[in-house]
């Protein structure tokens, strides 16, 4: 169901831009153009994910829509025209998510910007450690009107408590005062444990003494805030922080992903699957280690052409999140696959591989018009206390067995059929 946005806004061109920046987000648009409009639609209707007001109104010169909306507690961003300092101070006076100056197309820009922000900041998770329960509660309230999730510690201590019970923070925001542990400290031990790329930590101080901020600096801290903060620099260095971490996942995810199957490209499963082997036979974990090929991949490509056999890869990816869940999966390059799986013991690990190369063999794929069948053949080894590197050569050699004994089956390195 599309999130509602809330339209305020008397100016029809600027009206129909912000009807476009919500749209492309997948909001669904109600639009008002007056208070006596936006008094009628919201005596029956409240409904709303968030709202754009403008400040001046034809029957409301002076921003009192914005305390009209308010009222039904809809998160809203206002848009005006003025740009004096008293208008800007009795905005950010009231719980507003923020206010645009109708100053260029930058402001539109940011609008978009906004609005997204709203939709996906729940999936941001941040601790805000604090001893004071009016300061740690007035930074919650500014984080949950931005739409973020929010966990709370009283002191450091309890901080990395957190930390190790909710392994989705992505952000601490730590006073430097505080009993137990200080922010400095907190900063200190967070950093043992979590690098800059998974965490970041902003810290925060009411004291006078500039040396602070260089403190946290030094031991770690991504930023620095003094007491009071104004909103608009707590939410500016807030999103930009998350923004970084978020563009740093991003590079990470694309660095380590084939942009073809969105499985895992041969670099990250060569150095995943080495994590998981040294634990699978520390805990004396029965595992396998399969490559997998496309039978006659060649003629997919010449038969039906290049798209096909995108198609066609695609398809064997999600075949094999369907049947290896659990499992490490991943583009070796080409047509060539491979999976990472533990289990119980060696015979249900290879019912689980014969089951995936069965569910291919029956299936018809639709490749545009098209509807083709495909099979695979599969090398694996079991339980191999070789290096990586061995046992992928191991893998590799009883798939060549499977293409000359007659491909669309399973061998196992080292068995019989060798």
């Amino acid at each position: 169901m599309a999130q509602r946005l809330l339209v305020v806004e008397d100016s029809k061109p600027i009206a129909t831009v912000i009807k476009q920046i919500a749209q492309s987000l997948n909001y669904e648009v109600v639009l008002a153009t007056t208070l006596a409009q936006v008094e009628e639609i919201l005596s029956v209707d409240t409904d709303f994910f968030a709202a754009t007001i403008d400040y001046a109104l034809p029957d409301a010169l002076d921003g009192e829509a914005i305390a009209c909306v308010l009222s039904y507690h809809i998160p809203s961003v206002v848009m005006t025209g003025k740009m004096d300092d008293l208008t800007r101070q009795k905005i950010l006076a009231q719980p507003v998510i923020d206010y645009i100056p109708k100053e260029n197309s930058q402001a539109f820009l940011y609008l978009k910007r906004v609005l997204h922000w709203q939709q996906t900041n729940s999936q941001n998770v941040i601790l805000v450690v604090d001893d004071s329960f009016s300061a740690r509660n007035h930074i919650v309230e500014l984080l949950k009107r931005r739409n973020f999730t929010v966990y709370t510690a009283n002191n450091g201590v309890q901080a990395l408590e957190k930390l190790k019970q909710y392994k989705d923070i992505k952000m601490v925001i730590t006073d430097l005062e505080m009993p137990e542990m200080d922010g400095i400290e907190l900063t200190n031990e967070i950093r043992k444990k979590y690098s800059r790329e998974l965490l970041a930590v902003i810290g925060i101080s009411g004291a006078s003494n500039g040396i602070h901020s260089a403190r946290f600096i030094k031991n770690g801290a991504d930023d620095f805030l003094r007491k009071p903060f104004c909103p608009e620099e707590f939410y500016c260095r807030i999103t930009q922080n998350i923004e970084s971490l978020n563009n740093i996942a991003q590079i990470q995810h694309a660095a380590n992903t084939d942009y073809l199957t969105e499985l895992f490209n041969r670099r990250a499963f060569f150095s995943n699957a080495e994590q998981r082997i040294v634990e699978y036979t520390k805990r004396n974990i029965h595992y396998c280690l399969a490559v997998i090929d496309i039978d006659y991949f060649k003629k997919v490509n010449d038969n039906y052409g290049h798209d096909a056999g995108d198609q066609a890869l695609k398809i064997l990816a999600l075949y094999m999140r369907k049947h290896f869940g659990a499992g490490l999966t991943a583009r070796l390059g080409g047509e060539e696959f491979s999976v990472l799986l533990h289990g119980l013991d060696t015979d249900q690990l290879y019912n689980k591989l014969d089951d995936f190369r069965r569910d291919i063999s029956v299936s018809t794929l639709s490749c545009g018009d098209n509807q083709i069948t495909i099979t695979i053949s599969i090398g694996v080894v079991f339980d191999s206390r070789e290096a990586l590197a061995k046992q992928m050569n191991d893998a590799d050699n009883a798939l060549y067995v499977a293409k000359d004994n007659g491909r669309n089956q399973v061998v196992i390195f080292g068995s019989d059929d060798q």
